[in-house]
C-alpha cells in the first residue's frame, strides 16, 4: 500500500499521466523487450490468440473475445491486469478514479480548484482496477452508467440538473481501469445502445441529463458467436465501435489439453502423492472431450467446455481417493474402471441434440468414453477385425480363447495388489501388452491391460457385465449361448 501524497509531491516525483491504453501498451512493450511471459497459463494460444491480443493492445483497441464456452475468454481478460502499473494516483475521495492532471468529475474539479497543489492524492493498486459484469437480460442503464439519486438531491438541496445528484454506475466507476462485460449478446439491445457514446464520444446520458465525461476505460467484451446462440446478438453499431474481434478456440492437441487440465484441476498435494495417474489415463480423459466435440449426439454449436475434463479429472481422483479410504491403503493407481465415475462430469457439461436426448445423457456419456477408449487403443495396438476368417490367427485369438474357458472379475474396491494380480493371471493379455508396449512404463502397461479388455468388449469379441462395483469379462460366444 502506498501512502497518500499531495498533488505537488506527485508532480515533483516526475510522475507522467497516461491514458490506460498508453499504460497497457508501455507495460506490454517492456515485457516483450525483457523477454517476459505476457499472458501466462493460456496454453495453445501462443501462435493464435496471444499475437492478436498483443496487436489489439498496441493498436489501442477495445476488444471482443468471441468463442464457445470454456475457451478461457474471461481468463484472458483477467490476465490483462498484469499490464497495469502497480499503483495509480487519483484525487482522494473520487468515486470515478479522477486523475489529478485531468479531472472529469465536478467533485475533483472543485477540490483541485480550491486546494491546488495541496490536493490530497490517494494510490490504488492495479487489483482494484479490474471491473467485471456478467450481461444478463435484467441489467439496466442505471446498473452500467448510473441514475439520478433523488435522496441525494433532496439532502443536498440541489436540482436534478446538477451533476452532483448523479449516482454513478459500474462503467464510470471503472474510469482508468479495465472493464469486462461477459456474454455481451445477452445484454438487451436497448442497453447495448447506451454504450455507443461511451465507446466513441466519451459522454453519458442519464434520464435526459447529458454529461460530457471523457471516461478512460479499456473495454473487453466476451461473447459466443452470434449465429451460435439463440439468446441474442451484438447490435451492429456497437460491434462497429469495438476495434478488434479475436476468435478463441479449444486446444488442438491432447498434449495441450492435458496441460490445461493439470493447471486448472483442484487436486491437493496430498492426493497427488497418494494417487498415481498413468499418462495413458490422462490422455484417455482428454480423448473423451475430443470425442464429445465430434459426436453426432452433442450440439457442436453449444461447444464442449474445457471444464469437462477439469471436472472429470477431479472426479477421477475422487474415485481413487474413495478406494484408498475404503481399503485403508496408502497408495493407488487410477484405473480404467474408475472412468465410470466421470459420467456425472460429462452429462453436466454437454448439450445434446434431439438424437442424444432420445438416447439419454448417461448412455451418450458411456458412448463417448468407449469412443475415446478405441482411439487410444488403436494408437497402440493392432486394429480388431470385425470379421475374422476361420483358422486365421489374429493378435487377439489366444486372449479370446482364454475367455472361452475362464472369467475375469475386476472389482472397483480391490486394492492395487488384488486388482493387478487378477489381471496378471490372464497370461495371453500380459503377452499381448508386452509385445506392443515395450517402451511404456509399468503403470501404463497395467492400464493397457484394461484398455485391451475394454476394446474387445466394445468390438463384441468379449462380453462385459456390470454389477454394482464389479465388472465381469467373459467369452461373447458363451454369453450369447447362455442368453439363447
Amino acid at each position: 500500500m502506498k501512502n497518500d501524497t499531495t498533488f505537488k509531491e506527485l508532480k515533483n516525483s516526475g510522475y507522467t499521466d497516461k491514458t490506460i491504453s498508453q499504460e497497457i501498451q508501455a507495460n506490454l512493450i517492456a515485457k516483450i523487450k525483457a523477454k517476459e511471459a505476457v499472458f501466462e497459463g493460456l496454453w495453445g494460444y501462443e501462435d493464435t490468440v496471444i499475437p492478436q491480443l498483443k496487436k489489439a493492445i498496441l493498436a489501442g483497441h477495445h476488444i471482443n473475445l468471441l468463442g464457445l464456452r470454456g475457451q478461457a475468454k474471461t481468463r484472458i481478460a483477467r490476465s490483462m491486469v498484469s499490464l497495469l502499473d502497480e499503483y495509480m494516483p487519483i484525487v482522494k475521495g473520487s468515486e470515478i478514479n479522477d486523475s489529478p492532471f485531468q479531472p472529469i468529475s465536478k467533485y475533483a474539479r472543485d477540490l483541485i480548484a480550491e486546494l491546488g497543489d495541496e490536493t490530497p492524492i490517494s494510490w490504488i493498486h492495479r487489483s482494484e482496477r479490474f471491473f467485471e459484469k456478467l450481461a444478463t437480460p435484467d441489467v439496466n442503464v442505471a446498473d452500467l452508467i448510473g441514475d439520478i439519486d433523488p435522496i441525494k438531491a433532496a439532502t443536498l438541496k440541489l436540482p436534478y440538473s446538477d451533476e452532483r445528484v448523479l449516482h454513478y454506475g459500474m462503467i464510470p466507476r471503472a474510469n482508468r481501469s479495465i472493464f469486462v462485460l461477459n456474454e455481451l449478446p445477452d445484454l438487451q439491445a436497448r442497453i447495448q445502445v447506451s454504450l455507443f457514446n461511451i465507446l466513441q464520444e466519451g459522454d453519458i446520458q442519464i434520464r435526459g441529463f447529458q454529461l460530457r465525461m471523457p471516461l478512460d476505460i479499456q473495454f473487453v467484451f466476451t461473447a459466443n458467436p452470434e449465429d451460435y446462440t439463440n439468446r441474442g446478438s451484438i447490435v451492429t453499431p456497437l460491434k462497429d465501435r469495438i476495434g478488434s474481434q479475436i476468435f478463441t478456440h479449444y486446444p488442438k492437441t491432447i498434449a495441450l489439453a492435458k496441460q490445461i487440465t493439470e493447471q486448472e484441476a483442484l487436486i491437493s498435494e496430498n492426493d497427488k502423492a497418494q494417487i498415481q495417474i498413468p499418462d495413458l489415463a490422462k490422455n484417455l480423459l482428454e480423448e473423451v472431450a475430443f470425442a464429445a466435440r465430434d459426436s453426432e449426439y452433442v450440439d457442436a454449436k453449444s461447444g464442449v467446455s474445457a471444464r469437462l475434463t477439469i471436472s472429470a479429472m477431479e472426479n477421477l481422483v475422487a474415485a481413487a481417493k474413495l478406494r484408498l479410504i475404503e481399503t485403508e491403503a496408502e497408495k493407488t493407481y487410477v484405473r480404467l474402471l474408475d472412468f465410470m465415475s466421470i459420467i456425472p462430469s460429462i452429462t453436466g457439461k454437454i448439450e445434446l441434440v434431439y438424437e442424444g436426448e432420445q438416447e439419454g445423457a448417461d448412455y451418450v456419456a458411456k458412448i463417448l468414453i468407449d469412443k475415446a477408449v478405441m482411439v487410444q487403443f488403436e494408437s497402440i495396438f493392432p486394429r480388431i477385425s470385425k470379421l475374422e476368417k476361420e483358422g486365421i490367427k489374429t493378435p487377439y485369438t489366444d486372449l479370446i480363447k482364454w475367455f472361452n474357458k475362464n472369467q475375469l472379475e475386476l472389482n472397483y474396491a480391490d486394492t492395487d495388489d488384488e486388482f493387478y494380480t487378477k489381471l496378471n493371471k490372464v497370461t495371453p493379455l500380459t503377452n499381448l501388452v508386452e509385445e506392443n508396449t515395450s517402451e511404456l512404463n509399468e503403470e501404463d502397461k497395467n492400464f493397457c491391460k484394461e484398455l485391451v479388455l475394454w476394446a474387445l468388449t466394445i468390438s463384441k469379441k468379449l462380453d462385459k457385465s456390470e454389477n454394482s462395483a464389479t465388472y465381469t469379462f467373459d467369452s461373447a460366444d458363451v454369453r450369447q449361448l447362455f442368453r439363447n
